[in-house]
């Protein structure tokens, strides 16, 4: 059963997505160019608009910002009046108008021909001021607002976000952005847990549960109980990792455990990871094993043990 809202609702929906399929096939060398100048700046790009485009643009910055390109929102007004020393000959212009026509752009258009600052114009309208004076214009195509009397903007923004979106995608692939890269630019939250790196997360030097392959059960035992996570790595006598002594390793050498020796109990070739690993791996890895600590080790080193992961460690950080 449908209600005329229901109705409405996927009317906007489809006539936008339909709007997107025409911009993604409007799409031509002007978009090359403008990653091109995007891409080649040593200063920031500068993304401004007024109205619901200030507010697209204002996305559009903080996408660019936290996938690798430096970028900043300026408002068109507040340049008027003393922002526009924020804008240097380094930087690139991306400036936002579906009409191109905004007056409140006219002077930071003015700036950035006057200072030959490179200006990327997204607007529907080519032989518009803003259109007219951009070294690169990317177009909008000409489609109706959703709204159904042409005076909202909906489909116009929509297309505005996603060609945004497009510019800052295109640019992260091109400089081979990572996810740990991302993850500099996010360290809150839960996106920054599920990007937080084993490395961050591990404990090191006093605080790692070590013991030679020689060791007695009774400086065993000490070791693991002192450090508090249940396992100790076992070392041989040139220091590399040769086995792992969990509770588990424990319980099956219970009869007489007190005459074994560290080597005698422990199981070899422990599971490690590396530092660099993300932590949302490593709480895989200890699911599926059933384990709760994981040794650290670099991948050209899998001998060498640098630290231990527990999963007390990821669930503090929201991850597990």
């Amino acid at each position: 059963m449908t209600t005329p809202f229901l109705d409405t609702a996927r009317r906007v929906i489809r006539a936008e997505a339909q709007a997107l399929e025409t911009l993604a096939d409007a799409l031509d060398d002007r978009f090359r160019a403008a990653i091109d100048l995007m891409r080649n700046t040593s200063g920031r790009v500068i993304v401004t608009g007024i109205g619901k485009s200030g507010h697209i643009a204002n996305k559009i910055a903080a996408t660019l910002a936290s996938t690798g390109t430096p970028a900043q929102f300026v408002h068109p007004a507040e340049a008027s009046h003393g922002d526009l020393g924020m804008i240097t000959r380094d930087d690139v212009v991306l400036a936002i108008s579906n009409s191109g026509e905004a007056p409140e752009l006219g002077n930071l258009i003015a700036y950035s021909r006057r200072y030959e600052i490179p200006l990327i114009g997204i607007t529907s309208r080519e032989d518009s001021t803003l259109g007219r004076q951009s070294d690169v214009v990317l177009l909008l195509p000409k489609v109706d607002e959703a709204c159904g009397t042409g005076v909202v903007p909906t489909t116009s923004t929509t297309m505005t976000l996603a060609m945004g979106d497009a510019l800052a995608v295109a640019l992260m692939e091109n400089r081979d952005f990572t996810a740990e890269n991302f993850r500099n630019f996010h360290p809150g939250g839960k996106l920054g847990a599920q990007l937080s790196i084993v490395r961050d997360l591990m404990h090191t030097g006093d605080a790692m549960p070590m013991v030679q392959e020689g060791d007695g059960m009774a400086a065993t035992l000490t070791e693991i109980g002192s450090k508090g996570f249940g396992v100790t790595a076992v070392l041989n006598d040139a220091g590399k990792l040769s086995g792992i002594i969990t509770t588990g390793d424990l319980g099956r050498h219970i009869e007489n455990l007190m005459s074994h020796c560290a080597s005698d109990v422990m199981t070899r070739n422990p599971v490690t990871i590396a530092p660099d690993a993300l932590a949302e791996r490593a709480v895989g890895v200890m699911n599926n094993r059933k384990i709760t600590c994981l040794l650290v080790a670099e991948p050209d080193a899998p001998d060498t043990v640098i630290g231990l992961l527990h999963i007390h460690d990821c669930l503090r950080v929201g991850l597990g």
